[in-house]
């Protein structure tokens, strides 16, 4: 069993696998400008950033990098009605608004939008439990949202202007 795990290691490695680990980042303070500062994805953002040992500053002038959280936006949306006029599926979207740039006005990462999408099967006879998958759901974005922006953010460089 042990040759087995050690094989397998090996392979893996041999490869270019890794697991994912912490990102390594550009910078070493960060100053996190969000539009509502309360909601659980920056709170999830922050534990992330602390995490891969980004220094969080209390203000602009003492960080590398001010990210900017523009707006979070949770949307649901009717995708089908069945044929007595039920709602069938929704999709729930999740959108973020963001813009990195340093002291000098430089972007390090432009003006964007994320956006994720999730669809569900609805039934109005177990209203509960799809709330309750809804929430799943909504958590499950919220926590894909926050590695696609430590993504970008162990990507980013001054951009030229």
């Amino acid at each position: 069993m042990r040759t087995l795990l050690l094989l397998t290691t090996l392979l893996l490695t041999a490869c270019g696998f890794h697991l994912r680990g912490q990102a390594g980042m550009p910078f070493d303070a960060l100053y996190l400008d969000a539009a509502n500062p309360g909601t659980p994805f920056i709170t999830d953002l922050r534990r992330n950033l602390e995490a891969n040992k980004v220094k969080l500053v209390n203000t602009a002038e003492q960080a590398d990098v001010v990210l900017n959280i523009v707006s979070e936006i949770p949307e649901k949306q009717i995708l089908t009605l069945g044929g007595s006029g039920r709602v069938n599926e929704f999709q729930l979207r999740y959108r973020v608004s963001l813009r990195a740039y340093d002291l000098e006005g430089q972007d390090w990462i432009p003006a964007e939008e994320i956006m994720l999408r999730r669809d569900y099967i609805y039934d109005d006879t177990k209203i509960l439990a799809k709330e309750a998958e809804e929430t799943l759901l909504y958590q499950s974005m919220r926590s894909d949202m926050v590695q696609q922006i430590m993504r970008r953010l162990s990507r980013a460089k001054p951009q030229p202007q």
